[in-house]
């Protein structure tokens, strides 16, 4: 029993999103303007320089508090289709209306963002607002102001999202939240990262960055609890085929279940390097209590490292971190995972003109192998005690770079499975862009990761005008 989890959201830590395809800080992915430079006018023809206008009260009015409001947003639909049917699931993986507004109003001293999407959803209609979850007809994606008391100090206070690290859709370092249903059903990329309600103070000292956040309440992962897809449930021996959420217990505590993460960052000639600190929590719930059947989120650290620079025509990059199982993993409690190394080393660059590639090798490496495999309920299938992951991901531009093709291919020789990502988007004009695409989920066993996700595999399609 104690693996329920492991096949729920087991690795999808290690799956990440690279912040070079995000903004925001993530900012996942805010603009940024200035002055339109200023031009000589033309003098007037003689007879008419007497005509000098004198201002009146109204040209000097002040400026309205609404000239620092800057807005935005889009409307989208997007729909996707499962490929083959499951139990009692729908077949509609994906039926969104959604309509974001994105506002910025900044003044002398703070800066304000409120980003907020309002969702028409055909999946889930019970329409119960959950922010944490980000269910319901409303999605608040960000409600933070951000503070400079110092030159040498920021300050963001607020709902948020929060990433780091080097991985390109892996993450090692990266311990805020993910919403992995967005990810497996053909939601905009920017919808991987969930916000997260913390406190993030940036302090720059001769040359080094260093980053600190707080978040008084643990912020999980978005993780499959079954209700939208399917997954392996080792108890039943097979493949959820109800849509039924699973039982977890939530860590829900101010004060008391809080995280903090800490980076520092700086630059050695074209590298840039970071070690990061995690204390808080696995962020899908790895754990299962016997007493309450309920699925638990454990106690973690992290400490890691990361190094990304130029390198044979290219950008190479390369993470590690250390997951210590502050539980004490099987040796002290079969119900909880052990520790394990994770390591990353990728490379991308342009292949030809507008052809570009990048791959990823991923290892997961599980330390007190012995005590696991000697707690493992009997019939259950084994985690490997190394785990590989390779990734490949291609990106080509056609038709003046309005339309990208994309392909990004996660293989795990170890588990013989894997998740294959095919996208292609057209920018119709300015405003307008289309969207189509193929999620596929393949394995030679469904108890493995992406095995037991093979039947959410889906095909989508979307329509956004951005304003």
């Amino acid at each position: 029993m104690r693996n329920l989890a492991r096949y729920v959201g087991p690795m999808v830590l290690g799956l990440g999103l690279a912040n070079h395809a995000l903004a925001g800080e993530p900012a996942l992915p805010a603009g940024l303007g200035g002055a339109p430079a200023q031009t000589q006018e033309p003098s007037l023809p003689t007879g008419l320089g007497s005509l000098e206008v004198t201002p009146t009260q109204e040209t000097k009015a002040a400026p309205s508090a609404w000239d620092a409001l800057d807005l935005g947003g889009f409307y989208e639909l997007r729909y996707g289709h499962r490929l083959s049917g499951v139990g009692n699931y729908k077949d509609t993986t994906l039926g969104e209306a959604r309509f974001q507004i994105e506002s910025t109003w900044s003044s002398d001293w703070a800066t304000f963002n409120l980003t907020t999407d309002l969702v028409a959803d055909q999946v889930l209609e019970d329409g119960a607002v959950d922010l944490e979850n980000g269910e319901g007809w409303i999605d608040l994606r960000e409600a933070s102001v951000l503070l400079r008391p110092l030159d040498t100090l920021d300050l963001k206070i607020g709902r948020q999202v929060l990433t780091w690290g080097t991985g390109d859709l892996v993450f090692i370092n990266d311990l805020f939240p993910k919403d992995w249903n967005a990810f497996f059903i053909g939601r905009d990329d920017e919808y991987l990262k969930a916000p997260s309600d913390a406190i993030k103070a940036s302090i720059y000292v001769g040359g080094i960055t260093l980053d600190g956040v707080l978040t008084p309440r643990f912020d999980s992962d978005r993780f499959i609890d079954g209700r939208r897809l399917t997954f392996f449930d080792p108890l039943a021996g097979g493949i959820k085929t109800q849509p039924l959420a699973l039982s977890v217990a939530a860590r829900d505590q101010y004060g008391d279940d809080w995280e903090g993460a800490f980076r520092a960052s700086g630059q050695v000639k074209s590298f840039e390097w970071a070690g990061y600190l995690y204390r808080g929590y696995w962020k899908s719930p790895m754990g299962f209590d016997p007493l309450s059947g309920q699925n638990t989120f454990p106690e973690l650290n992290v400490y890691g490292a990361s190094l990304r620079g130029p390198l044979g025509g290219g950008i190479a990059h390369g993470e590690i971190g250390y997951y210590d199982a502050r539980d004490g993993g099987a040796a002290s409690d079969p119900f909880v995972p052990n520790s394990e190394w994770r390591f990353l080393a990728g490379f991308e660059r342009e292949i030809i003109s507008d052809l570009t590639g990048g791959i990823q090798i991923y290892v997961e490496h599980m330390s007190d192998y012995d005590d696991y495999l000697a707690t493992l309920p009997m019939g259950m299938r084994p985690r490997d005690e190394t785990r590989q992951l390779i990734t490949v991901r291609l990106t080509q531009m056609l038709m003046n770079q309005n339309l990208m093709l994309s392909a990004f291919n996660f293989w795990s020789p170890t588990d013989e499975d894997g998740y294959l990502r095919l996208k292609a988007n057209y920018k119709v004009s300015d405003a307008w862009q289309i969207e189509t695409g193929a999620i596929v989920f393949y394995g030679a066993e469904t108890a493995s990761f992406f095995g037991q996700f093979e039947d959410n595999s889906n095909v989508f399609v979307s329509a956004r005008m951005s304003f």
